[in-house]
């Protein structure tokens, strides 16, 4: 049943980070900084990113820990997204597409690491009081919705081809 858990988890990580690809690899460059409800685009693309990697550990400090933020304190910074305020910070669509990668092997790891113990646990996020399977869906649901944001923002724009993924990454 574990195996079952962890490969549908894997499975969804990857089709909601593959939907979130398809508008961020889509998105004119005129369109990149234009607002989606109360951000800018690639303010959402970020936003939807840092809660994933977030969400798949356990504190603001660890993510600050890992390999991949040490290596872009330039562009992370004072963590914005962490403060109750509005972003002003921008990021070029390479990092945002950087970052998805990152995002996309940390779940990858994470979930195949989870164990019976460990996926039971309760997540670390006092905010969250569910289970760490609840607190995946919990990520996955998100990523989906920021996902949804994007693609409505391109569709009005024009007709972008934005495929569904079922289940797995989809290439275009």
């Amino acid at each position: 049943m574990l195996e079952t858990i962890r490969q549908t988890l894997a499975n969804q990580f990857e089709a909601a980070l593959c939907a979130l690809h398809f508008p961020i690899d889509q998105c004119p460059d005129d369109q990149w900084l234009l607002p989606v409800a109360n951000h800018l685009f690639c303010q959402t693309a970020f936003h939807a990113l840092v809660y994933t990697d977030l969400f798949l550990g356990d504190s603001i400090d660890a993510l600050k820990q890992q390999a991949f933020h040490r290596e872009n304190t330039n562009i992370f910074r004072d963590y914005e997204e962490f403060e109750d305020r509005i972003p002003v910070l921008r990021y070029d669509r390479d990092f945002i597409q950087q970052y998805l990668a990152h995002c996309r092997s940390k779940a990858a790891s994470v979930i195949a690491a989870e164990t019976k113990d460990s996926i039971a646990q309760v997540s670390p996020f006092g905010h969250l009081p569910f289970a760490r399977a609840e607190m995946h869906l919990h990520n996955i649901r998100h990523i989906q919705h920021h996902a949804a944001q994007l693609s409505l923002r391109l569709r009005q724009a024009g007709d972008p081809k934005i495929p569904w993924a079922k289940s797995g990454w989809r290439d275009p």
